[in-house]
């Protein structure tokens, strides 16, 4: 068997694997909804009536939004602990995510996202910029 038969058969096996991928996805129901997927992709002039590629990309905006979640994770992790003062809030150690862990997640896949200065992340929120110690 040559280089050239080798090659077809490969091409053929993944376009059977792409054609069952595809099929399997009129099955599953994403995370997101269909109909949230059509209107963000009309309004970017994307139109297109096969149900199993508004899918894909249901799943393509899914696998992102769980993996700058799982980085945001990450990053409020590594975030040192806040003093705690009484046993109480010791036992609470719930992870709490703020605009800057996902800012941070985000910019690692080159998104930017800037917040303005009145969201509460910050102790200077509201204050005068004059006398700000940031």
């Amino acid at each position: 068997m040559n280089h050239g038969q080798q090659s077809g058969e490969a091409k053929h096996e993944d376009d059977a694997a792409l054609t069952e991928f595809l099929a399997s996805l009129m099955d599953y129901t994403p995370t997101i909804p269909d109909d949230l997927v059509e209107h963000f992709l009309a309004k970017s002039g994307f139109q297109c009536p096969d149900v199993r590629l508004i899918r894909l990309v249901a799943v393509a905006t899914q696998k992102f939004v769980a993996d700058v979640a799982s980085d945001a994770l990450q990053h409020c992790k590594a975030r040192p602990a806040p003093v705690v003062k009484d046993k109480k809030q010791q036992k609470d150690k719930r992870l709490v995510l703020t605009m800057d862990d996902l800012s941070k997640a985000l910019r690692e896949y080159g998104v930017n996202v800037k917040h303005p200065e009145y969201f509460a992340d910050s102790p200077s929120t509201g204050m005068d910029p004059a006398t700000r110690e940031e």
